[in-house]
């Protein structure tokens, strides 16, 4: 995941404070029989176990069980968290992969599509495309992206499927958050 999109998610801003940024560690790595695909209609990728396939990605360190809930909320109910073993990237080859040293293997949890391929596009999602084209509807509030919450609003094709600012899963997250707030006040 974008670190951007990530710390949104976590901390409700794409710019954290510098605090907040020293909580998390992020490293490249490389998931191996995988691939990345993306959601029909949608910005966003789903990986899937594949043989002869390989998938990079962020290593984070840091979240804790809060991040982790939000971050299931977030993904919502095609994904699941599930155990994985990734290489962490001890130096990042270009896009084809070309160069990349891959160091110590690690188990963690990454979120696995679970809502059938029937659903996902053929061909591989493309980070740099994402980053250049989308990421701002994820992270910033923009005169584009108030056609993404009209059409929230609306109930018309999300491309963000309610993960946008306004969209419905965030809306979830900052009420749960907000209780949260609540709770640890009184």
């Amino acid at each position: 995941m974008e670190p951007q999109v990530l710390y949104r998610v976590c901390y409700g801003t794409s710019a954290p404070t510098s605090f907040q940024k020293s909580l998390l560690s992020f490293r490249p790595a490389l998931l191996h029989e995988h691939r990345r695909h993306r959601v029909l209609q949608h910005d966003y990728p789903a990986i899937v176990p594949q043989q002869c396939s390989s998938v990079r990605g962020t290593y984070v360190r840091g979240l804790t069980d809060g991040d982790l809930y939000r971050l299931d909320i977030f993904e919502g109910v095609e994904y699941e968290r599930r155990r994985v073993k990734i290489n962490i990237l001890e130096i990042e080859g270009n896009e084809a992969g070309e160069g990349n040293v891959e160091g110590e293997e690690v188990t963690v949890e990454t979120y696995i599509w679970v809502a059938g391929k029937r659903k996902l596009e053929d061909g591989e999602w493309d980070f740099a495309e994402f980053r250049r084209e989308k990421m701002h509807n994820w992270i910033t509030s923009s005169e584009e992206y108030d056609e993404v919450d009209e059409a929230i609003k609306n109930h018309a094709n999300d491309p963000t499927g309610g993960r946008g600012l306004n969209g419905s899963i965030t809306e979830r997250l900052e009420a749960k958050k907000e209780d949260q707030v609540l709770n640890s006040a009184v």
